[in-house]
């Protein structure tokens, strides 16, 4: 009689399991390479800052928006996409002064950790390594999850928005030109912009 009974919760845990909706689960994002811009900015002579992007770069990352949890992330650029409206001075940035974009053709940042903010969890820090001229190191970016709906048009399919910053030191990865004699600044603002597309 217990086994009978036993065999009964066990049937009864099982059809209540099926019939209940499936919880939220990992989906892959593909960033859309329509909508996606990666910016720099850094000083110039003490003058004004110079802005540059990036115009060649793709990615995605594993996301669980329900549970607010990010499994695996790459973005890869394009070093000699670099791109600042000045033909010389974009060739400079290609050269063994700068990117050195002919031996290390691709730059890349490998997400590890998101850590959203207690106060506001589309808000947080995503740890990772970026990869630039063959050495690694860890960097760490203020990251904003906007929006995420259904596209309204174009592919229709579900999207994320997420705007992110950091500021690396170039020195930190052996990119030292002008930067002993203040021609061009250390300090390197980083500024990405994107739509990610749920696969």
């Amino acid at each position: 009689m217990k086994a009978l009974s036993t065999v009964r919760t066990a049937l009864t845990t099982l059809i209540l399991a099926s019939s209940m909706p499936a919880l939220a689960e990992d989906a892959r994002y593909r960033i859309d390479e329509d909508h996606f811009s990666i910016g720099f900015l850094v000083e110039h002579i003490g003058y004004a800052d110079t802005l540059g992007q990036f115009l060649e770069a793709g990615g995605s990352f594993v996301y669980d928006e329900e549970a607010n949890e990010l499994r695996e992330g790459e973005v890869l650029v394009q070093a000699d996409s670099v791109f600042t409206n000045h033909d010389r001075r974009d060739d400079h940035l290609r050269d063994d002064d700068f990117l050195n974009a002919d031996r290390y053709a691709t730059i890349r940042f490998e997400a590890t950790d998101w850590q959203p903010t207690d106060d506001d969890p589309r808000h947080g820090t995503l740890e990772g390594q970026l990869t630039l001229l063959g050495e690694t190191r860890p960097v760490s970016l203020d990251v904003t999850l906007n929006k995420t709906a259904e596209y309204p048009f174009g592919h229709g399919k579900y999207t994320l928005g997420v705007s992110a910053r950091t500021t690396i030191r170039r020195s930190e990865w052996g990119m030292t030109y002008g930067v002993e004699r203040g021609l061009v600044g250390d300090e390197v603002e980083l500024i990405f912009e994107f739509e990610a597309i749920r696969e």
